[in-house]
């Protein structure tokens, strides 16, 4: 049995030198780090939406690899129309920046070599469905607040680095970029 560890194994799977060899080859390359992403959905009756995940499209190249690889569902509770079978899609939302959080979180601290035992992420959205509803057609219909908690064990890191860390998670999260700030969203009746 080999004793050496691994920064990987250290890391829960984070190859830090993959991480720095993708970063290079981005950095070389800055078609490499564009991606698009697309989901297939269906409606399902009712509030339900049955999608699956569709292809990828890197620096160009399209990969079909993923087509219906991976299924998701969603519906209501019945407060707001739904069955209660499924997620939600703000429940979705939520849940894709506290996973968001979780991959860089983990690639940041393997790439400055902190060391995580553990670490949790809990994520609250309030929203109010008045001007969906059309009541307060003048309100946004979307959350007004996200508030994430992060839960960091981490016993060799200082509470400074760990709030270092979690400031540069913060900065460079894709998906809390993508809640924050203005993005282009354009819709076509096919």
């Amino acid at each position: 049995m080999d004793l050496v560890e691994t920064q990987s194994d250290i890391n829960k799977g984070i190859d830090v030198d993959v991480l720095r060899q993708t970063t290079k080859a981005v950095e070389a390359d800055r078609n490499l780090g564009k991606f698009t992403f697309e989901v297939q959905g269906t409606w399902a009756g009712g509030v339900s939406l049955e999608s699956g995940t569709g292809a990828i499209t890197q620096a160009g190249v399209r990969d079909e690899s993923r087509v219906n690889k991976f299924s998701m569902k969603s519906d209501e509770p019945p407060a707001l129309l739904g069955d209660d079978t499924d997620v939600s899609p703000s429940e979705y939302v939520l849940q894709a920046l506290a996973a968001c959080y979780t991959a860089s979180l983990a690639m940041k601290a393997a790439d400055a070599g902190i060391t995580l035992r553990a670490f949790n992420v809990q994520v609250e959205g309030d929203f109010d469905v008045a001007s969906f509803l059309e009541i307060a057609p003048e309100e946004h219909p979307g959350a007004s607040q996200i508030r994430i908690n992060v839960d960091i064990d981490a016993p060799e890191a200082s509470r400074e680095q760990l709030a270092e860390l979690v400031a540069v998670v913060e900065r460079r999260s894709p998906i809390r970029d993508t809640l924050a700030r203005p993005v282009d969203v354009v819709t076509t009746l096919l």
